[in-house]
């Protein structure tokens, strides 16, 4: 009989996601931008939205901006294989360029479009049940968090999602890509990776005593 390959669930609900009608993002956008990683990482990042090449490679983080992300993450001492990475938004928004260029302008999503995504990525927590959530923006802060939050107040504070996920608040790397001065943007990706570092050494020691817990 030959080996059939085993569809997780992580996989299903990928699958489920890309049949998403629940608002109108989808019209515009090449494709449903799911999450990606270890299924049972100690650590999720979550973001905003996928940006132009994430909407059209399909993957979160390949852009511009996961380009820093992953100069952090090494900087970090942390292994983006053995993560999962995800947004908050799984659909593109964008507008057109009012210059006349056909380049897609990133555009925030609105609130009720963060809602109506919620359920996913809800649902992709479940399933992963990580140690730490790493909350890259506050758009992704104020969906795991449920409520309003600001970075300057939240960074770097660890905090408790309704749903009891330590959480952790920082910059998105999109942002550290717009700030124009060079030493202030070397300054904000080194304050990046002493967030992510953070997270990191929580994560390590949650998932230790989460360990020894079942050895008793």
């Amino acid at each position: 009989m030959p080996r059939q390959d085993r569809v997780t669930p992580l996989e299903t609900l990928r699958g489920k996601a890309a049949r998403c009608t629940a608002c109108p993002l989808y019209r515009h956008a090449t494709q449903t931008v799911f999450g990606e990683g270890d299924a049972r990482a100690r650590i999720v990042l979550v973001g905003e939205q996928p940006g132009h090449e994430e909407d059209l490679a399909g993957r979160p983080f390949v852009g511009p901006a996961g380009r820093l992300l992953d100069r952090a993450l090494a900087g970090a001492g942390l292994d983006r294989s053995q993560l999962y990475v995800t947004n908050a938004v799984k659909h593109f928004k964008w507008k057109k360029d009012r210059s006349g260029g056909k380049r897609r302008i990133h555009e925030r999503p609105a609130q009720s479009e963060v809602e109506a995504c919620r359920p996913w990525l809800e649902q992709e927590l479940w399933l992963v049940r990580p140690e730490v959530i790493v909350c890259l923006g506050v758009t992704a802060a104020r969906s795991v968090l449920q409520r309003r939050v600001t970075i300057s107040a939240s960074r770097g504070e660890p905090l408790t999602s309704p749903e009891g996920y330590r959480t952790f608040v920082t910059i998105h790397p999109s942002a550290i890509l717009r700030v124009p001065d060079q030493k202030n943007r070397e300054a904000e990706e080194h304050r990046l990776v002493d967030d992510l570092r953070r997270a990191a050494r929580i994560a390590h020691h949650a998932g230790r005593a989460r360990e020894e817990e079942t050895t008793r």
